[in-house]
C-alpha cells in the first residue's frame, strides 16, 4: 500500500511538471525589455521562441513571427528542439505511468509493471533535463547580453516562462526519481520475501534432521523371515 501511495505522489509530481513544461511553449514572456536606467518607458518589447512583440504605452501590442527558421539564432533553434522533446517525452512517460502503476489493472505481471514504471521514470527525468537545459540556455543568453558593456542593443530580462519551465523541470525530475525508487523498493521486498521463505524451508529441514540423533547408532532389525525359516529347519531336525 505504501508503494502504491509513493507511485501516486510521483505521478502527481510528474504530471504537474509536464503541464508546466507544456505551458511554457505558448507563453509570450520568455524575455522582457529592461527598464534599467530608463526614465520614461514608451514601449515594452517581449518575445518567446516563436515571435517578437512590442506593446506601446496605450496597451496595444504588435507581434511579428520569426520570418525564417533557418535564419534564427542557434540558441533559439536548440531551445525549440529541447522543449518539444521535453513535451513528447513527458507525454509518453504519462502513458507508461498509467500502464505500469500498481493501481491500474493493465500491464501484465508485477515484474513487467515494475520495468514499465522504471522506463516511465527515465522518460520524465529526460523530459525535465531537456526543459532545464533549454530554459538555462535561454537565460544564459539574456544575462550575458545584459551584463556585456559592449552590447548596445535593447537589453532584456528574464521572463515568467523561464521560471515556469524551471519549476516544471524540477517536478518532472523529482517525480521520475521517485518512480525509479519505488520500483527498486518493490524488487527488494519481493527478494526478501523469497529468501525468507527459502530460509524457513531450510530451517524446517534442519529441525527434521536434528530430531533424530545422528550419534546414536541404529540397530538393524533382525530378518524375521530368515529367523522363521531357521526355526522350522531346527524343528524338523
Amino acid at each position: 500500500m505504501g508503494n502504491m501511495a509513493t507511485e501516486i505522489i510521483a505521478f502527481l509530481f510528474t504530471i504537474s511538471g509536464w503541464i508546466l513544461i507544456s505551458s511554457t511553449l505558448p507563453t509570450d514572456y520568455w524575455k522582457v525589455s529592461s527598464v534599467d536606467g530608463t526614465v520614461i518607458t514608451t514601449a515594452t518589447f517581449w518575445s518567446n521562441l516563436w515571435k517578437t512583440c512590442v506593446t506601446d504605452s496605450t496597451g496595444v501590442s504588435n507581434c511579428k513571427d520569426f520570418p525564417s527558421m533557418l535564419a534564427l539564432d542557434a540558441y533559439i533553434q536548440v531551445c525549440r528542439g529541447l522543449m518539444i522533446s521535453a513535451v513528447c517525452l513527458g507525454f509518453f512517460g504519462a502513458i507508461l505511468a498509467l500502464v505500469g502503476m500498481k493501481c491500474t489493472k493493465i500491464g501484465g505481471s508485477e515484474t513487467t509493471k515494475a520495468r514499465i514504471t522504471c522506463l516511465c521514470g527515465l522518460h520524465f527525468i529526460l523530459s525535465g533535463i531537456c526543459s532545464m537545459i533549454a530554459c538555462s540556455l535561454y537565460a544564459h543568453r539574456i544575462t550575458s547580453e545584459f551584463f556585456d558593456p559592449l552590447f548596445v542593443k535593447q537589453k532584456f530580462e528574464l521572463g515568467a516562462a523561464l521560471f515556469i519551465g524551471w519549476a516544471g523541470s524540477v517536478l518532472s525530475i523529482l517525480g521520475g526519481f521517485i518512480f525509479c525508487f519505488s520500483m527498486t523498493e518493490g524488487f527488494s521486498i519481493r527478494e526478501y520475501s523469497y529468501n525468507g521463505a527459502t530460509s524457513f524451508i531450510s530451517t524446517r529441514t534442519k529441525m527434521g534432521k536434528m530430531g533424530r540423533n545422528p550419534e546414536t547408532p541404529q540397530k538393524d532389525l533382525p530378518d524375521q523371515s530368515f529367523s522363521g525359516r531357521q526355526f522350522g529347519r531346527n524343528a524338523y531336525v
